[in-house]
């Protein structure tokens, strides 16, 4: 028989949880872009304090020490393997899709943090920045920023008619109001064109306001990591958003052998790492399941998509969260979350030192 065969494509959140988990349980092999795994949620703490990137870029291999590893990009699926952009073909007995959100960052742990280093130059050399993008990474961002350098003038520019608009009114209220009192401008239901604006530091929105700024970060949403999926067998299991419609076991609608996790689902939840983690966990089990009782379903478990529950961090102290029976901005939040961001907690899940 010989062990069975689980490839895992995607080394994010949900994939690097279930590579951590799995490798002593049948052959593994994970099959990512890049040699690192990130933790998606320090990524804005990394560029005020380069060094903090440190802890939130692990080597896939510093976890993942005993399958194999493909660092490339998957580029087509058939019923038995997958094929990546340098030519590799790995065969699968069951097949994991975690490719979350297409986001172009660098094949080296190295390279990207040089990149962090490189964005904190670029916010230490600018005395106003301006953010496009009022959702949670726009706004994380602004306030990492006005925490750690008050004596910067920042603007967010968001198309929208309130900040935050993945969770409730009440959160994107309080947000506000505690940006305006860390003097962050918010201009909202407007959007900039960047591509004229390279060399003169002036910015224009869509309702003809100038902004001056010395440099912009872009933090709009990222596209769903599904489009390499459209002309291979799942081609009829994406949703219009291209989203993975998955049944309750977290298993690709009609398929058996082929699950999705993160955020890649069609899971009627807000995206979020610890959601994706608990899918990496839930797949984890049913594939112990599978493996153990040779195909036997009665006993996999059932996923339950999450009540609407966020929290933003607000700089390293305070954040705004909402609960499902309840939303709050302070200190409670940011206790849970800003000081030091799960990092510690997040590397512990993967058998490492915090």
């Amino acid at each position: 028989m010989g062990e069975k065969k689980i490839v895992i494509v995607g080394g994010g959140v949900a994939g690097a949880i279930l590579a951590y988990t799995l490798q002593h349980q049948a052959n593994v092999t994970l099959i990512d872009p890049k040699e690192y795994f990130e933790i998606p949620w320090a990524s804005l703490r990394a560029l005020v304090e380069p060094t903090f990137a440190e802890r939130t870029l692990i080597n896939h291999r510093d976890y993942f020490k005993k399958g194999d590893l493909v660092v490339s990009s998957a580029v087509s699926i058939s019923e038995t393997e997958v094929v990546t952009e340098d030519g590799t073909h790995v065969t699968y007995d069951y097949l994991v899709i975690a490719t979350g959100h297409s986001d172009p960052v660098p094949k080296t742990r190295a390279e990207r943090l040089e990149q962090y280093k490189a964005g904190n130059e670029k916010i230490k050399s600018s005395n106003s920045i301006l953010i496009v993008g009022g959702g949670p990474t726009g706004v994380e961002l602004a306030a990492e920023i006005a925490v750690d350098f008050p004596e910067k003038k920042v603007t967010i520019v968001h198309k929208g008619s309130r900040l935050l608009e993945y969770i409730g009114t009440k959160a994107s209220r309080k947000t506000l109001k505690w940006l305006k009192s860390k003097k962050v401008e918010v201009k909202l239901e407007q959007s900039v064109e960047l591509d004229n604006n390279d060399n003169n530091k002036i910015y224009e929105t869509s309702s003809g306001e100038k902004i001056e700024a010395d440099s912009h970060f872009v933090c709009i949403g990222k596209p769903v990591g599904s489009a390499w999926l459209r002309e291979t067998i799942l081609k009829d299991d994406l949703d219009d958003e291209g989203r993975i419609k998955v049944d309750e076991y977290l298993r690709v609608k009609g398929k058996t052998n082929i699950f999705a996790t993160g955020d890649i689902t069609d899971v009627k939840e807000i995206k979020q790492g610890m959601f994706a983690s608990a899918h990496g966990l839930l797949v984890a089990k049913n594939l112990k399941v599978l493996i153990e009782g040779g195909g036997k379903e009665q006993k996999l478990g059932t996923y339950k998509a999450q009540a609407p529950m966020s929290i933003v961090s607000l700089g390293r102290k305070n954040g705004v969260a909402q609960f499902p029976f309840m939303t709050i901005l302070g200190r409670f939040p940011g206790m849970i979350k800003s000081g030091d961001l799960f990092v510690g907690k997040k590397r512990k899940e993967l058998g490492l030192t915090a």
